[in-house]
């Protein structure tokens, strides 16, 4: 397979690209500026292309390479990816399901804990020698108790409600339709979910249609005593309704793993102790970026070698 020319978007992982250089023939395209003069010496020999939530295959690149034969995303999400185009073309795609579901939700946990219990304004607090100074810290929100609603009750919208279960947190949820098989509080639409909830968490795929899911009707529905968890994607919240409710008080606070323009942030954001912001984390951890990028090899070698996909969205 090391003729096999596999076209990496940009980089996401060091094992990745180095298992990628030993199997196949790897392009990194953050390597070449000039994109177009590239492809056209390039598109013939490249068969596969290796994405994130960063960057993926959108119809352009996808019609600039006529031998593409798979996309596989070091990633769950498929946003970043023109699945239309894909079918279109007969063009497999994968991702990298379950194996990130747990780092997320536990990151989810660990966002609400530290807005409502301002943990990472404690810790600049004892840093800044202000424990000494000025003596003990504000009093904060109790977390066990709150009720939570999740937007998506997917593989990792499942994950966050379980694990907020232990926490006592009564848990409700919005999806298109009502899922069986679940004791959860099911609400038709997303504002009637914020309106009966403490806690909103994001973690259903991105869509056109959920595309500002959470707008300033869902924000002033959650209200002024409402934390808003973002862990699915950053256009899921419209950024400048949700900051205005930040810096107006009509929201009680954020804790926020994703962005619009990753990787740029809104700066009003910075000063704000009841938001709590992280650069795109939630399946950042060691043990399970290794697993991701195993699929993503399997994937392509299981496509090459003409076996059953491990992990086949289209």
């Amino acid at each position: 397979m090391e003729s096999i020319g596999v076209l990496m978007a940009c980089p996401m992982s060091s094992y990745l690209e180095r298992e990628l250089d030993k199997r196949f023939k790897l392009f990194r395209f953050w390597n070449f500026p000039q994109k177009s003069e590239f492809l056209n010496e390039h598109a013939d020999s490249i068969r596969a292309v290796v994405g994130n939530a960063f960057a993926g295959a959108d119809a352009e690149l996808i019609d600039s390479l006529p031998k593409l034969e798979i996309v596989s995303s070091f990633s769950v999400g498929l946003d970043k990816i023109d699945l239309n185009k894909c079918k279109e073309k007969g063009i497999r795609v994968t991702n990298t399901p379950d194996v990130l579901t747990e780092d997320v939700a536990d990151l989810a946990i660990g966002l609400m804990l530290a807005v409502l219990r301002r943990i990472c304004e404690c810790d600049r607090y004892v840093r800044k020698g202000l424990w000494k100074t000025s003596g003990d810290f504000k009093l904060t929100s109790k977390f066990s108790g709150k009720s939570v609603g999740i937007i998506g009750l997917g593989r990792i919208g499942l994950a966050i409600a379980k694990r907020a279960e232990a926490f006592d947190c009564p848990i409700s949820y919005y999806t298109r339709s009502e899922k069986p098989n679940t004791n959860y509080k099911y609400y038709p639409s997303v504002a009637e979910l914020a309106s009966n909830c403490q806690i909103l968490v994001v973690a259903c795929p991105l869509t056109p249609e959920t595309h500002h899911i959470v707008n300033r009707e869902v924000m002033e529905a959650l209200g002024p005593k409402g934390v808003l968890i973002n862990i699915g994607r950053g256009p899921h919240v419209d950024e400048k309704e949700l900051v205005s409710a930040l810096l107006e008080g009509r929201l009680g606070g954020a804790g926020l793993d994703v962005f619009e323009n990753e990787p740029g942030v809104p700066e009003q954001l910075f000063g704000l102790e009841n938001v709590v912001l992280l650069p795109h984390v939630g399946s950042g951890t060691k043990e399970t970026r290794k697993a991701m990028a195993d699929l993503v090899l399997g994937n392509l070698e299981a496509h090459f070698l003409k076996k059953p996909l491990l992990t086949p969205v289209v």
